[in-house]
């Protein structure tokens, strides 16, 4: 998960829980992007899906519903999609020469 405890808190509440149940439901528990390339991978108890956002949570706009909640933000993904879209952005750190993390 995320360490920063505004996102945290965001991703343990009902509110978000709802929406994502919804959003999964409406997209037929299929990942979106094996759904393009013909290929069915639907969710399950042993495979779930993850509802991807779009633009990136962070503190400045964690309290903003456009972002948060918004379905045009989100994305139903498989867990490779999901862990390839991960790979794609570009990280919030970067280790110095001496191995520290440097936000």
């Amino acid at each position: 998960m995320n360490n920063v405890p505004e996102i945290e808190a965001f991703y343990t509440s009902w509110t978000w829980r709802k929406c994502r149940k919804a959003f999964a439901e409406a997209r037929g528990n299929l990942c979106e992007r094996c759904l393009k390339k013909g290929i069915i991978e639907a969710g399950s108890r042993e495979r779930p899906l993850e509802v991807h956002h779009r633009t990136a949570l962070t503190p400045e706009n964690i309290n903003d519903p456009s972002v948060t909640l918004n379905w045009d933000n989100l994305e139903l993904l498989c867990k490779t999609c999901h862990d390839e879209e991960r790979e794609r952005r570009p990280k919030r750190w970067k280790i110095d020469e001496n191995g520290h993390v440097i936000l």
